[in-house]
């Protein structure tokens, strides 16, 4: 998750569908994304540096591929949720405090990779961020896969 679901949640949430779909998995574990801030809106369609960069991953990801939802709003998809994995700390405490998340399993993406901090909104720069955007969450996904694996297996 991230803060309006158009650029680094989808882009995590393509590249995990992706690396799933890889090793053979894709359908077994569920993958969804979603904006926790102020300017989450359901059905808002990704960025369109996020869907060009993604191209470069193989990934042909169409304006409705991914529509963003407002977790704000749909409290039921954290409540669903059996890991939750969020882009800033500031979004992790968000999450917890919408969902009162006590021992849910609710991480940053680079905490659960095991190297910590937070990953930088893109949005508004130009398209070498948004790669170096995408490089980032995909080699903190790659480093965290196993680790997803074992938990929700």
């Amino acid at each position: 998750m991230c803060q309006a679901n158009t650029c680094r949640s989808v882009m995590a949430h393509a590249l995990l569908e992706q690396m799933l779909a890889a090793r053979g998995l894709d359908g077994r574990i569920r993958v969804t994304s979603g904006g926790i801030g102020p300017h989450a809106r359901d059905g808002m369609i990704p960025s369109l540096d996020a869907r060009i960069v993604l191209r470069e991953d193989g990934i042909q990801l169409a304006e409705d591929t991914i529509v963003s939802t407002d977790l704000k709003a749909h409290r039921e998809v954290l409540a669903g949720a059996d890991l939750i994995l969020t882009m800033t700390e500031e979004q992790k405490r968000l999450v917890r405090e919408q969902t009162g998340a006590g021992e849910r399993a609710v991480y940053t993406l680079g905490e659960f990779a095991g190297d910590g901090g937070d990953i930088r909104d893109p949005v508004g720069q130009d398209e070498a961020r948004c790669r170096a955007t995408r490089d980032e969450i995909k080699r903190r996904l790659e480093a965290s896969l196993e680790r997803l694996l074992r938990l929700l297996a």
